[in-house]
């Protein structure tokens, strides 16, 4: 089942799940999620928005196997891209800054 959420994870002092970035911290802001399978394995792509310290908005492809955000290729087959549209329209401030 696709998912969008705020997530939880690190939280900043405000409360807020934050992110690292290249930039530098970030918080985030709405997240979508599509859990995948292949055979035994289990993981769940992620797409967040997230927002950088200056008020600069940031997309994030990401995988997790834990909770935690994996860095590396994302790879969904073609029918999942589905799912992660239907996803985007319970985000759907993630799914303008998408521009979908």
């Amino acid at each position: 089942m696709a998912t969008a959420r705020v997530s939880s994870g690190k939280r900043a002092a405000s409360g807020s799940a934050t992110a690292a970035t290249p930039w530098g911290a970030a918080t985030l802001l709405e997240e979508a999620t599509v859990p995948q399978r292949v055979g035994d394995k289990r993981f769940t792509v992620v797409v967040q928005l997230l927002e950088a310290e200056n008020g600069e908005r940031l997309i994030r492809f990401a995988y997790t196997t834990d909770g935690s955000a994996r860095r590396g290729p994302v790879t969904m087959r073609a029918r999942d891209l589905e799912r992660l549209r239907a996803a985007l329209e319970r985000a759907p401030v993630l799914r303008e800054a998408l521009g979908l």
